[in-house]
């Protein structure tokens, strides 16, 4: 309820709960434009690192470096991400200084949650939006690597048992 005790009145609470939808949802919209663009980036340096050295002996040893280089990759880019998020915060007033900015954003992004960081009162659905966007951002990460295990072991299993005969 608003200040006033009306649920829809339009407080100066209800006025600021609408700037963290206004802040929030174009933040969701850029991560995940950017997420899509770099993986797409990834993606292709990754069929390409693979396609070369995929009837070689030590395939499965390259596929393992690769997928280890990308989840680094990944990785970075979840950080990136939340970087985009504490600078906002940053610039917010919501959290006073940048590392801790950083920090209270990756414990968002991760949902880890147990940084004993609060962002300002007026501020703090942002911070239950920015963890909405990590569930989707990890979600993409997920889909991605797993799509690249699922693609590549079962082609490897069926070029053994092809060698085998």
């Amino acid at each position: 309820m608003g200040e006033s005790g009306d649920l829809f009145g339009g407080t100066v609470e209800d006025e600021l709960w609408n700037n963290n939808w206004a802040w929030a949802l174009p933040l969701i919209v850029l991560t995940v434009v950017l997420h899509v663009v770099v993986l797409g980036f990834i993606n292709t340096r990754v069929v390409a690192a693979l396609a070369s050295h995929r009837d070689r002996r030590h395939f499965m040893l390259r596929f393992v470096v690769v997928m280890g280089i990308t989840t680094l990759l990944a990785t970075l880019l979840h950080a990136g991400e939340a970087t985009i998020w504490a600078v906002a915060y940053h610039q917010l007033g919501a959290l006073p200084n940048i590392r801790l900015a950083l920090l209270y954003s990756l414990s968002a992004l991760t949902t880890y949650g147990h940084a004993e960081l609060y962002l300002a009162r007026h501020w703090q659905l942002m911070g239950a939006l920015e963890a909405l966007n990590g569930l989707l951002l990890f979600g993409l990460t997920t889909a991605f690597l797993y799509g690249h295990v699922q693609r590549v072991w079962p082609a490897e299993a069926r070029d053994a048992l092809a060698r085998t005969k």
